[in-house]
């Protein structure tokens, strides 16, 4: 990996010294505004399964799929609110209108379970009466809104904080670093709350009061993010950045018989747009083809402003370069698909486990579900220790901005999620055994014998689990705002959801290929509905399996990988692009 992540200062005319950077005074109003925002999202998604099943009476796996198409929309429709955001109305705006839609949805839903006459009659005698066209249309509105909301408030919501700190400043690079730590500490906090409190109150108080209470929160986030709009920064839209992309593909495409310059960094066309608010990028030699697109020829004319009279013939180097980050991120992107797919397994998996573990404490009965708390603790716990103790000690020994750099980060997570699997395989291995030698104590409905072994085995690997999310996932939220050209930001942030809808998507494939391919082995179905009788701790070792060849083709990645630089002199700039890149892993 590269030796020195920090970009220098960007060298732009966007008027940068003008704006009134508050820093962490606008943070009261940001994180505020995303606590109560994820608390009153995942209040009411966290048990909404349950809800379809036993208040609108839904058959198991009508629900589980009506549940797994909205969350594939919610992650996925973030790539279109990014880019209307980066478009047309910039972060503040989409942010506000979004988090109102947000809490319109929330609403509705409530309302549902609020008046009789929005959900259908209890069950009598186990005979059950469906929802009425008019009641689940009802219903979709509230899940569309809820869309629209997630669409603008995932991407956004994180590159609006991050826009409040000076990044030119020493203050400000530190306040963006420790901004992505506390925004996923904002975000597991909401979660232990909501599966445990707000939870409690849907099940055993009143579904009206338990989703009310999520809406209320909504509210709140509403008024919290509009009272603190007199102190944002707010970075207006720029047009589409598509369109340059667009524009330097088409263009390479058409001087693909061109020569290649033998000195780019010089020969190339070189101009920025005033009041661009993106940082000027120095020539790098990757993707060398896409330096076509910004050779000047006898039929390319330039106006007097400097620009080229048609942008669909030529380009600038600057866009060029903006190119070539997107292109870079790419591969590393995949690399984080794979990441989260171990982490799925830990969302979903180890609640099974729990239902044939022993939960009990004294006489109390641990809900499986409430187990996934054990990983969101150890991240809650992790996040601030690693933000006010361990990277100021890692900055002075390594005199880097953030201590190690994002992609170090990011490897440390593939590492410890393959550790991960790993331990749950060995777990689930002598959960099996004991099950299945030693005397149990119950069986579960719908799944079998209750193996002696306490759940408490499986606390371990949730912890790791949340350590590895803890360098995962925060790095690569700090890694795509960083390294996205400021007016794609919001699209930045959108490929973190796209990799985790993608990794549900593969998630979900995976375990139909295992589950059909390994019913005619010899030790049977590996996935079965009583895992007594299945292999889980072989699946786990298989998803091992790919995160450890997913970790080396990371490294693979993260060694070729070359951040994105403001440009010095053209020397420098020479001498940068013939050396071979100091990395380290």
């Amino acid at each position: 990996m590269e030796k020195n992540e920090a970009a220098a200062p960007p060298q732009n005319d966007g008027g940068e010294t003008q704006k009134h950077y508050r820093g962490w005074k606008a943070m009261p109003f940001v994180i505020g505004n995303e606590t109560f925002e994820k608390l009153g999202a995942i209040g009411t998604l966290a048990n909404l399964l349950i809800y379809l099943t036993s208040v609108f009476n839904m058959k198991s796996i009508t629900a589980a799929t009506l549940l797994n198409i909205f969350n594939g929309c919610t992650n996925l429709v973030t790539l279109l609110g990014a880019f209307l955001c980066d478009t047309y109305f910039g972060r503040y705006k989409t942010v506000g209108f979004s988090i109102v839609a947000s809490f319109l949805g929330l609403l509705l839903i409530h309302f549902t379970a609020l008046f009789k006459n929005l959900h259908p009659p209890h069950c009598i005698a186990d005979v059950c009466k469906g929802p009425t066209a008019g009641q689940m249309t009802f219903l979709m509105a509230g899940f569309g809104l809820m869309i629209i909301g997630a669409g603008g408030i995932r991407p956004c919501n994180l590159a609006f904080g991050a826009d409040q700190f000076n990044p030119n400043t020493e203050a400000g690079k530190k306040g963006i670093n420790s901004f992505f730590n506390w925004y996923v500490f904002t975000y597991t906090f909401a979660m232990m709350i909501s599966l445990t409190v707000i939870v409690y109150v849907q099940t055993n108080v009143s579904w009206a009061l338990g989703l009310g209470i999520p809406a209320a929160l909504m509210l709140i986030a509403c008024i919290l993010f509009f009272v603190g709009s007199k102190i944002y920064v707010k970075l207006e839209a720029t047009g589409s950045p598509m369109t340059s992309v667009a524009q330097v593909l088409v263009v390479a495409i058409k001087k693909r018989k061109l020569k290649q310059p033998d000195q780019p960094w010089l020969s190339l066309f070189d101009y920025t747009t005033p009041g661009s608010i993106n940082s000027k990028l120095s020539y790098s030699d990757q993707f060398r083809f896409l330096d076509k697109a910004a050779i000047i020829t006898e039929e390319d004319q330039i106006k007097e402003d400097g620009s080229a009279a048609d942008p669909w013939r030529l380009c600038s180097m600057q866009q060029v370069e903006e190119v070539k980050c997107l292109m870079r991120v790419l591969p590393i992107w995949m690399a984080g698909v794979l990441f989260f797919v171990a982490q799925l397994q830990l969302q979903t998996y180890v609640v099974f486990q729990a239902l044939q573990s022993n939960r009990r404490l004294g006489n109390f009965t641990i809900p499986a579900a409430s187990y996934t708390v054990f990983a969101m603790l150890s991240l809650s716990f992790w996040l601030p220790i690693y933000d006010r103790i361990i990277v100021p000690f890692l900055q002075k020994v390594t005199k880097k901005e953030g201590g190690i750099t994002t992609l170090q980060r990011q490897g440390i997570g593939i590492f410890l999620a393959t550790l991960t699997m790993l331990l749950s395989a060995i777990v689930e291995d002598r959960r099996r055994i004991i099950a299945l030698t030693k005397p149990t104590v119950g069986i579960e409905p719908r799944k079998g014998a209750i193996s002696s072994m306490s759940a408490s085995w499986l606390i371990p690997q949730l912890l790791l689990y949340g350590l590895s999310d803890g360098f995962g996932a925060v790095s690569q939220l700090e890694f795509y705002y960083k390294q996205f050209p400021e007016n794609m930001r919001s699209i930045g942030g959108s490929m973190f959801f796209c990799a985790m809808a993608v990794a549900s998507y593969l998630n979900g494939l995976l375990i139909t290929v295992v589950h059909r391919m390994s019913r005619g082995s010899k030790y049977g179905d590996w996935l079965p509905e009583d895992l007594n009788k299945g292999r889980l701790d072989y699946f786990y070792y298989f998803v091992g399996g790919i995160e450890l060849l997913n970790l080396c083709y990371f490294l693979v990645c993260a060694k070729w990988y070359k951040y994105k630089e403001a440009p010095q002199n053209a020397s420098e700039i020479h001498l940068a692009s013939k050396q071979p890149e100091k990395n380290s892993v």
